[in-house]
């Protein structure tokens, strides 16, 4: 039962990431639900390899406290981060 849970708490932290990341980040992203989520589990493990590199925990930080206020804040900066990578190969494909 718990990797089914580890599974569900990634998704839902990866959908309030991705929420937020969106809300923050200026102009209109073309992706749904399951792209938000995805960039968002995505942006929160960057988040937590910057947090690594500046000496905090890393990634173990974030499955340890997945609440805390620095770590949103990594996450958030790790999925603007994705955001924008994601924005600049996609960019061309939605016309």
């Amino acid at each position: 039962m718990g990797l089914l849970w580890a599974i569900i708490s990634w998704i839902i932290i990866g959908t309030i990431i991705g929420l937020i990341a969106r809300a923050i980040m200026p102009g209109k992203q073309a992706m749904g639900w399951g792209m938000t989520i995805i960039l968002g589990v995505i942006g929160a493990i960057v988040g937590g390899f910057i947090g690594g590199l500046l000496g905090g925990g890393g990634v173990s930080a974030i499955l340890d406290n997945p609440w805390s206020i620095g770590t949103i804040l990594l996450a958030v900066i790790g999925a603007l981060i994705v955001m924008v990578i994601y924005g600049l190969f996609t960019r061309g494909s939605a016309r």
